[in-house]
């Protein structure tokens, strides 16, 4: 499914080159959860953008399904987020202008896969039912994330990619919005590779590897 083959990515600062990621090598197969670790600063944001082709690695290479995407000119990489990828970010990236289910259905829009059936049972999932006219502003932290994760999953992605999608909410909130997102990427098929520094929010998934001083660090399988 995603394959991160000797990944390396640097940024320039006043000093030089400042080392983010080092030699990197990953893989998650089709269906397969994995969290990966790390403390704040560690590079965790810019290793899941390289995957998701928002960035691109200064050696290495991203492979998705077999393809590289160092291949692929912004177009093709756009056309496959679309098409291939949900993205969860700790900022819910709702569209203000935009009714819940609008916000919900827009990316499976974008990659022509809008399933009505589909968008009503996730609200109903989501615990979102009866709440389709309303807008973010309207909505709880905890209703907006289970919104952004219903957004990324209505096109029924191959891949999901999720940073920190429980950082903005309490821990009550957190664990039934991290079961949730469990539940439906099962039932679907779906790889996740999903960003946390909790060790709690990373105990249900099936893998676990730590990325530490740019190197990936082997967890407990």
């Amino acid at each position: 499914m995603l394959e991160l083959r000797h990944l390396s990515k640097s940024y320039p600062t006043p000093q030089g080159p400042l080392s983010v990621l080092r030699h990197i090598d990953l893989h998650l197969a089709a269906g397969e959860s994995l969290a990966l670790m790390g403390e704040s600063g560690c590079g965790k944001s810019t290793l899941l953008h390289l995957a998701a082709g928002l960035d691109t690695p200064d050696a290495g290479e991203v492979r998705l399904h077999g393809e590289a995407l160092s291949a692929l000119d912004e177009p093709a990489r756009a056309r496959l987020r679309r098409e291939r990828q949900g993205l969860v970010f700790q900022q819910f990236h709702l569209v203000p202008s935009l009714n819940l289910a609008d916000n919900l259905s827009l990316q499976a829009r974008l990659a022509g896969r809008e399933d009505a059936a589909w968008n009503r049972e996730l609200l109903g999932r989501l615990g979102l039912a009866g709440m389709a006219g309303r807008y973010p502003e309207q909505l709880s932290g905890g209703q907006q994330q289970r919104l952004a994760i219903g957004r990324a999953l209505a096109a029924r992605p191959a891949l999901l990619l999720a940073d920190e999608p429980t950082g903005n909410l309490d821990e009550n909130s957190a664990d039934e919005v991290l079961a949730l997102l469990l539940a439906l990427v099962r039932d679907k098929g779906c790889a996740l590779l999903m960003v946390t520094h909790s060790p709690r929010v990373a105990a249900p998934l099936d893998r676990r590897v730590t990325l530490s001083h740019g190197r990936i660090e082997r967890g407990p399988a």
